[in-house]
């Protein structure tokens, strides 16, 4: 089997190949593979990654890696895994929502390599956007069976459903995949397209159109049969059968300004145990051999997490940088430690989101100050003024990671950032209270 093979086998990524062949075709270095992403959202998410990640081991074999933004099929929307009609998007918010992606695979695909190793971003629209209505139907369409496309799973999915059913406008997106690959295949000698197990049909169609004109084309070439293949991943879900990349606030985005690096470190240092091998194989690339070590770690001391530390590390290097991943990391350590002081005002902003809040208005903190023994019932942290005198008499409560007793007020010399005081009782129950006017 080729490097590319063995590498996405033992990792768990291996669903189908289109040809015992490939593994030849693998064997000279330089080969060209697409991947194509329909830029539908305005950033993207965890559910994204794989196919990105796949076109990175196909880079790191030796080959040439193509990502292929849908600039054109993005107006029209693939019906794969949908159960109802896209919401169609105008042109221009797709290419802006395309700029917003560039970052993300500037991270993950080399693209200053020399040119056999080179990865590429291409844009469909260059080529689709300029076709006829006529030439499409003539020169392409004819070569499709739509008895062929209605039993492909995503349309005949569809079709059963009578409310919904499927439009000639989602229903056509075969053909422009098909397009795709045949297009790169005469313009950039692309052999093969990368993509979810759920594309496989996607990609025979594809293979099919260049098996039928790329040969009759030029019948002295070396692939003069029009040899192309395919390769898909399978769709990957939690051990509970769940989507990846969602939390209980909803998607985990690659973009800082949609999930911040710290909610996303936090997302990977959440996983499971159950999940977390699975994740380590999956999303980083770490070796066979490092990955190994994590998960006799994980199996002999799991309450160490070592193995979820070490995901959550290399995936936001990966993503975000090692600056973020360095200000995620102190900022968990100053949660967990209570010692808040030295967040700056973003992360401070960042890490206490989620947690009970309050506003008071700063006049509030003037004279002798608020105290802590009539506030701390106006919180979650304490039911009633006995409890709350309880809770100070034991040492129990903190402001902004200092434990306090029952004496202690606060005043405007307790504001962090000149806004916020952040209180905790035992290790866990923060509550933060915001001071405004």
């Amino acid at each position: 089997m080729s490097a590319f093979l063995d590498e996405l086998s033992w990792r768990g990524l291996l669903h189908s190949t289109t040809s015992e062949d490939l593994v030849a075709h693998l064997a000279t270095p330089g080969r060209v593979a697409y991947c194509g992403f329909d830029p539908t959202a305005e950033a993207l998410t965890i559910g994204n990654l794989m196919p990105i990640k796949m076109l990175a081991h196909w880079q790191r074999a030796g080959h040439r890696p193509i990502a292929l933004m849908g600039g054109a099929t993005g107006l029209i929307g693939d019906p794969s895994g949908k159960s109802e009609e896209r919401k169609l998007l105008d042109r221009d918010q797709v290419e802006a929502n395309i700029t917003n992606y560039k970052a993300t695979f500037e991270r993950i695909l080399d693209f200053d390599l020399p040119a056999e190793n080179r990865a590429s971003m291409v844009n469909n629209h260059d080529w689709l956007g300029s076709i006829g209505y006529i030439h499409m139907l003539r020169d392409v369409g004819k070569h499709f069976s739509v008895n062929m496309m209605i039993q492909k799973e995503s349309v005949a999915a569809r079709l059963t459903e009578r409310e919904q059913g499927i439009s000639y406008t989602e229903f056509s997106y075969m053909i422009l995949q098909a397009y795709d690959f045949l297009h790169l295949n005469r313009a950039m000698n692309c052999t093969v397209q990368i993509g979810g197990s759920d594309q496989f049909g996607n990609i025979v169609a594809g293979i099919d159109l260049i098996r039928r004109l790329v040969g009759r084309e030029d019948p002295a070439s070396p692939d003069a049969e029009g040899r192309a293949y395919g390769v898909t991943n399978p769709l990957v879900t939690k051990s509970d059968g769940g989507k990846i990349g969602k939390s209980e606030k909803g998607a985990v985005w690659l973009d800082p300004s949609k999930t911040s690096p710290y909610a996303f470190y936090q997302f990977w240092l959440n996983t499971t145990d159950a999940d977390v091998v699975k994740f380590l194989k999956w999303f980083t690339f770490e070796t066979q051999e490092r990955i190994a070590e994590l998960e006799h770690a994980a199996n002999d001391a799991p309450q160490a997490r070592e193995a979820q530390r070490a995901l959550a590390e290399a995936m936001t290097v990966m993503i975000h940088g090692e600056t973020e991943f360095d200000r995620a990391l102190s900022a968990s350590k100053a949660l967990f430690s209570g010692a808040v002081k030295d967040l700056d005002a973003s992360m401070l902003s960042e890490v206490f989101a989620d947690v009970p809040a309050s506003t008071l208005p700063k006049s509030r903190l003037e004279g002798d100050g608020l105290e802590l023994v009539s506030l701390l019932p106006e919180t979650p942290l304490a039911s009633s003024k006995r409890e709350s005198r309880q809770f100070l008499e034991q040492g129990a409560v903190s402001v902004n990671g200092e434990k306090v007793g029952l004496e202690r007020s606060l005043g405007t010399a307790d504001l962090l950032h000149g806004t916020t005081v952040l209180l905790r009782r035992g290790k866990k129950l923060w509550h933060a209270l915001r001071f405004e006017g």
